[in-house]
C-alpha cells in the first residue's frame, strides 16, 4: 500500500516542516525529538509585541467548551482565503543550517529556494499546559506581519498505527482537551489548520468502534477550532491520489465531519508525499464532489517535494531524483483548490538521509537544484 509510511515517518515528520515540540530540555533547548524543525522557547501566554520573530514549535470525547461565534461570516460560493501572503516562521532547521554555513557552496540555493519560503508549523507533542501559548506565538507572529500561518495539529491517539510516528495523546478524551487548548491559541485572524495527517486515510488499522470514535473526535476538533476562531480554515486528511479511491476517502471524510461547515473548510492531500500537483488537483476535486457539503469546501495540496512526481517504484523514504514543487501560495487560480502549501519541509529526512525529521543539507540541495 502506497500510503502511511510515505506520509508520516516520525513524530512530526509526517510533513515535517516546522515543528513545535516541547521535550523537557528547558526553555532554551526545547526541540522536537524527531522532527526538530523548530526551537521552541517557552513563551508567555500573551506574547510580547516582538512575537513576530519568536520561535514556534512542531504533531475526545469532551464536547468543546467554546461557544460558536455569533459574528461568524456567512459562507459564500467557494473562495480561497482572503489574504494570499503565507507566513514564514523565522526559526527552523533549514534556517539554522543556512546561518551556520554562510560559506558553503550550497547555501545560496538552499536559502533562496527553501529557507526563504513559508512553511507549516507542526505541533506534534502532547503538552496541554503549553500548547495554547505556543500556538499563539505562531499566530501572533503571523498577524504582526499581516500574513497567514499554517499550523498542523498532530497528536491523535494511535497515530501512525503504532509505526515510526507513533505517539500523541493517551486517549480521545485527553485529545479533545488538547484540541481545546490548541484552539485557544488561534487568535482571531486567518489561519490554515492541517488537522491530523493520516488520521483518516490510514484509519483501517483501527477496529470499527475505534475508528468511529476517532472520527467523532475529529469532528469535534473541527468544531472546536472554528468556534474559537471563525476565520480559521480547517482541512481534513484526504491521503493522496495513489491511496484510497476518491469515493471511499470521501465516505471516511464525511464520517469525520469534513462535509460540515461547522467543522470543516475542506481537505488536504499529498502531505509529505510526491504526487504531481495535477494528479492531486484531479483527485481532490473527485473527493470533494463525492463528499458533498457546501460548494465552498476546497482543498490544499502539499507541493513541497512533488516537482518531479512520485518515484515509479513507489519509494517513499527520501527517494532520489525528487524536486521541490510549486512555491507555497493561497492564490492558485484553480477552482476549489485553496492553496499549495509546504507542509513537509524540503530537506528534512524521512529516515534514510538521516534520522527521521532531521535536516540533511545534501538532500535539501538535491531537491532545490534546478
Amino acid at each position: 500500500m502506497v500510503a502511511a509510511a510515505s506520509v508520516v515517518v516520525a513524530v512530526g515528520t509526517a510533513a515535517g516542516l516546522i515543528s513545535a515540540l516541547g521535550d523537557g530540555r528547558g526553555a532554551d533547548e526545547a526541540r522536537p525529538e524527531v522532527t526538530g524543525s523548530l526551537r521552541l522557547e517557552q513563551l508567555p501566554v500573551v506574547p510580547s509585541p516582538s512575537v513576530n520573530s519568536a520561535s514556534p514549535s512542531a504533531g475526545s470525547k469532551r464536547t468543546a467548551t467554546l461557544a460558536p461565534s455569533a459574528t461568524r461570516p456567512a459562507r459564500k460560493p467557494h473562495t480561497a482565503p482572503a489574504a494570499t501572503g503565507l507566513y514564514r516562521h523565522p526559526d527552523s532547521q533549514v534556517l539554522d543550517w543556512v546561518r551556520a554555513h554562510p560559506g558553503d557552496p550550497r547555501t545560496a540555493v538552499i536559502k533562496s529556494r527553501i529557507a526563504d519560503r513559508p512553511a507549516a508549523v507542526w505541533f506534534a507533542d502532547f503538552t496541554p499546559s503549553t500548547i495554547a501559548s505556543r500556538v499563539r506565538a505562531v499566530t501572533s507572529g503571523a498577524a504582526a506581519q499581516g500574513r497567514v500561518p499554517v499550523v498542523v495539529a498532530y497528536a491523535i491517539p494511535g497515530r501512525d498505527c503504532g509505526g515510526a510516528s507513533e505517539g500523541g495523546a493517551p486517549d480521545l478524551a485527553a485529545y479533545d482537551a488538547w484540541i481545546e487548548k490548541f484552539a485557544l491559541g488561534l487568535g482571531s485572524g486567518e489561519v490554515v489548520v492541517i488537522l491530523e495527517p493520516d488520521s483518516i486515510a490510514q484509519a483501517d488499522c483501527l477496529s470499527e468502534s475505534d475508528r468511529g470514535a476517532r472520527f467523532a473526535s475529529l469532528a469535534r476538533a473541527g468544531r472546536t477550532l472554528k468556534a474559537a476562531d471563525p476565520r480559521a480554515r480547517v482541512y481534513y486528511d484526504a491521503g493522496h491520489s495513489d491511496w484510497n479511491p476518491a469515493a471511499r476517502q470521501a465516505s471516511l471524510l464525511k464520517q469525520a465531519g469534513a462535509a460540515s461547515p461547522a467543522s470543516s473548510d475542506g481537505i488536504f492531500s499529498n502531505v509529505s508525499n510526491f504526487h504531481t500537483t495535477a494528479d492531486e488537483i484531479a483527485y481532490d476535486r473527485r473527493v470533494l464532489a463525492a463528499l458533498g457539503g457546501p460548494a465552498d469546501l476546497g482543498a490544499v495540496i502539499d507541493t513541497s517535494r512533488n516537482g518531479n512526481g512520485a518515484p515509479a517504484d513507489g519509494e517513499w523514504c527520501d527517494p532520489a531524483g525528487r524536486r521541490i514543487g510549486r512555491p507555497p501560495t493561497l492564490s492558485t487560480g484553480e477552482a476549489r483548490i485553496d492553496g499549495y502549501l509546504w507542509v513537509k519541509l524540503p530537506g528534512e529526512s524521512d529516515g534514510c538521509k538521516g534520522s527521521p525529521g532531521t535536516f540533511s543539507a545534501s538532500y535539501a540541495y538535491d531537491l532545490a537544484s534546478p
